[in-house]
């Protein structure tokens, strides 16, 4: 399914940040650099596997994103409307129509992060994971028609 793929793709993303980072801390001094980085690229590709064959977007990953909908999303966009900008709902056809880069999850995240016009910028105040958990609840509202 094209929604687990892309959404692991996305969470994985960070992930494999988070190993490399860890992988590098848990390094010995004495370990040599070639061994390190041999080290560090395994363990990102082992979390980004398991990441992709586990499907992200879970019903606890839905249900994180819900939560962070309603708590921070839902004064302009309850029940996927949007309350600024009529015509511009959480709907398919809208998204499709209004979003930079079209119904997908990969748009939906960069706008959640980036803002635009009147919606606000995310990152930096919503945590990777959350924004991610945001991004596919309203995928799976609007293209399972949920809204």
């Amino acid at each position: 399914m094209m929604l687990k793929a892309t959404s692991a793709k996305i969470g994985a993303r960070a992930q494999v940040s988070r190993t490399r980072a860890v992988a590098v801390r848990a390094q010995s001094k004495d370990a040599p650099a070639p061994l390190t980085r041999a080290l560090g690229a395994a363990a990102a590709s082992i979390v980004a596997a398991a990441t992709l064959m586990g499907g992200a977007a879970n019903a606890a990953d839905l249900a994180l994103g819900k939560s962070v909908f309603e708590g921070n999303c839902a004064a302009c966009h309850a029940g996927g409307q949007n309350n600024v900008i009529p015509d511009h709902t959480l709907q398919k056809a809208a998204i499709e129509q209004f979003l930079d880069g079209g119904f997908n999850l990969e748009s939906i995240v960069y706008q959640v992060e980036n803002g635009k016009g009147a919606m606000p910028a995310w990152e930096g105040r919503l945590s990777d994971e959350e924004i991610d958990a945001v991004a596919n609840y309203v995928y799976d509202q609007a293209a399972n028609n949920k809204w």
